[in-house]
């Protein structure tokens, strides 16, 4: 039986019906193979700045110290992987990737940077379908286990720390809550590369401003990303503030609705489900949905409940089709929001621009 800690990590794809049971079934595919750990270095080189050892990291289950520069880290959950290599580390070990993934269980932003390193040798992966999966992660040796992004439990972070020590999500955030400014600015102290870490938050947020800029008709248009689906047992569900997905639209100029601001719950829950006979309450110049394929839009624009969404009559529906699309917000990090301003805000700013008129 998966984790709590699990579930809520594959919920944060899909909040809905069919949508979730699609996703668990992309999620529950066989383990990933990867390299022998003993033949597995990570490549830190020169990186770490001196003078950075020892740092104290506090989390939400607790103070972590990292004595010296880690010479093995193994990550766990998603974007842990991909800040460690966007500040020059190679994991030993990591969570394959079962949603959104290539043929190596991977992503394609992973594998660029990784072939970007000189000598750089795969990581080690295992399934995360079913829980953590200890065995694999102790197999890889690790002395320094990534979980800063993740929803691990109590339990799961004592069952870790019996391998190595371990970074566990800040104590001011909910389960998968963790920016990726947050990820990457803990991580960068773990590893003794903070200013690194520093320069390249500030490089991205000034990447995705200018993509905001370039883009217009994103400026000052208001949005809702969620999930619609006239199939699903919840057939709207909506993303709070707490999730990433607003937070990338938001930096690109655009403003969550405030049908959405009046009505996210107020204990951290990073989506809610909203009812479809107010469908025409959801106010918004665009609405960001996921769907299983292109074939839903019919399905909601002919619905007589859920057609009546504002962005739907409007033009301003964009559905999501492609599961490495989705995955690069979802679960965004350092490497994927390259990929993510060139594939995702196209067909936002798009939308936002025939809503407008």
């Amino acid at each position: 039986m998966p984790s709590s800690s699990q579930l809520s990590r594959r919920t944060l794809l899909g909040a809905g019906g069919s949508s979730l049971a699609l996703l668990l079934t992309s999620c529950a595919t066989g383990p990933a193979g990867g390299s022998d750990p003993s033949e597995t270095e990570s490549a830190q080189g020169s990186g770490a700045t001196a003078g950075a050892f020892p740092v104290a990291i506090e989390h939400v289950y607790g103070t972590t110290e990292v004595p010296a520069e880690p010479q093995r880290v193994a990550t766990v959950s998603w974007v842990n992987q991909d800040v460690c290599l966007a500040l020059g580390v190679v994991p030993v070990g990591m969570a394959a990737v079962e949603f959104g993934g290539n043929a190596e269980k991977s992503t394609d932003w992973f594998d660029a940077a990784l072939e970007e390193i000189d000598g750089a040798q795969r990581p080690t992966t295992w399934s995360e379908a079913d829980g953590l999966d200890v065995q694999a992660i102790a197999a890889v040796k690790p002395d320094l286990i990534l979980a800063v992004y993740s929803g691990i439990t109590q339990e799961d972070y004592d069952r870790l720390s019996k391998i190595a020590r371990t970074i566990a999500y800040p104590k001011d955030v909910p389960a998968f809550g963790t920016s990726w400014q947050q990820s990457t600015q803990i991580i960068g102290r773990a590893l003794g590369r903070e200013e690194r870490a520093e320069k390249l938050v500030a490089d991205l947020e000034r990447q995705i401003a200018d993509a905001g800029e370039q883009h217009g008709a994103l400026k000052g248009s208001s949005f809702i990303y969620g999930t619609v689906d006239p199939a699903a047992a919840d057939q709207i569900s909506i993303y709070t503030d707490v999730d990433n997905r607003p937070k990338f639209l938001e930096l690109l100029g655009m403003e969550q609705a405030e049908v959405v601001q009046k009505n996210s719950p107020k204990d951290q829950e990073f989506f809610f489900t909203w009812s479809p006979e107010r469908a025409d309450e959801l106010e918004s110049d665009v609405f960001v949905s996921w769907a299983a394929s292109e074939d839903v839009r019919k399905d909601i624009e002919t619905d007589p409940l859920l057609g009546k969404i504002p962005a739907v009559e409007s033009g301003g529906l964009v559905l999501q089709v492609d599961e490495q699309q989705v995955l690069s917000v979802s679960a965004i990090s350092p490497l994927s929001i390259p990929f993510a301003l060139k594939e995702i805000v196209p067909p936002i700013a798009e939308a936002a621009a025939a809503s407008k008129g």
